[in-house]
């Protein structure tokens, strides 16, 4: 039971790290872009280099050891791409202008008397409409990295917790996307931070519904295929949204240089604990 809650508090920091993206959307001018290039970039060498050096040789090994060498290994292949195919659905059916992998930003600028200038959109009824089906977006995409947290959690602790702040920093301007609109359009900072709050809370409720249906399951067989989809879901999120949000936020060289160092600290913190 221990291993359940463990799981479950690393699947509720990383769901509400969307706050702290609203938080600094509304309590800064100015979005820190190369801060924000190099974490994005960051979180994607996390995934990526966890996702193929561990998650995946772990779920080929649990399904080998129940299925042989080549079931096991078709299986772990067909997981893998299953995991792809799921968060690309999901993406699919999200409306492109609703969609959290399209980040909201306003940044000041200096006009031509020298002066900072920080504008606000106007507060029409649609920003609102705006915020909130982003909000919806961003609570559906979620569900399925919260339950890619809370079964890592309960297989392998040692990768949970890179995992957990990888999704979390990745998190952070999902909530920009939804406080900002909410904001702009009804004024009220309580109500923008609320909204992108609740928005994280989707990344528990994914590994309360996913412990509930699996619990009844937990085998090698059950760990090896939702291993093996849970790293086509990192790999996936890592290419279609974390990169190129990164190469938007700032110059292109820095989030690759995030993402080697994000690889380079998940292997040197993996060789620490073998």
């Amino acid at each position: 039971m221990n291993s359940v809650i463990f799981a479950f508090l690393l699947t509720l920091f990383a769901g509400l790290a969307t706050g702290i993206g609203s938080l600094l959307a509304l309590l800064t001018k100015r979005t820190n872009t190369k801060f924000l290039s190099v974490s994005l970039g960051f979180s994607a060498g996390v995934m990526i280099y966890v996702s193929m050096i561990e998650i995946f040789v772990k779920a080929r090994e649990s399904l080998v050891a129940v299925l042989g060498e080549k079931g096991g290994s078709w299986l772990t292949v067909v997981g893998f791409f299953a995991g792809m195919m799921v968060i690309a659905l999901i993406d699919r059916f999200i409306p492109e202008g609703d969609n959290p992998h399209e980040i909201k930003r306003v940044e000041c600028y200096i006009d031509e008397n020298g002066n900072e200038v920080c504008p606000l959109p106007s507060r029409e009824s649609k920003l609102l409409r705006t915020g909130l089906f982003t909000a919806l977006a961003i609570a559906i995409h979620n569900f399925p990295e919260g339950l890619a947290t809370f079964i890592s959690g309960m297989q392998e602790p040692t990768l949970a917790i890179p995992i957990a702040v990888a999704i979390a920093i990745h998190n952070i301007p999902e909530g920009i996307a939804v406080s900002i609109p909410v904001f702009f359009s009804t004024g009220s900072k309580k109500k923008a931070f609320v909204y992108s709050f609740l928005s994280g809370l989707s990344e528990p409720l994914g590994a309360v519904v996913g412990f509930t249906l699996l619990r009844t399951f937990v085998n090698d067989l059950t760990f090896g295929v939702v291993f093996s989809m849970v790293a086509g879901i990192m790999v996936f999120i890592s290419l279609d949204e974390l990169l190129p949000s990164a190469r938007e936020y700032g110059e292109a060289h820095l989030s690759i240089y995030g993402l080697i160092s994000g690889m380079m600290v998940m292997a040197v913190s993996l060789l620490l604990f073998m």
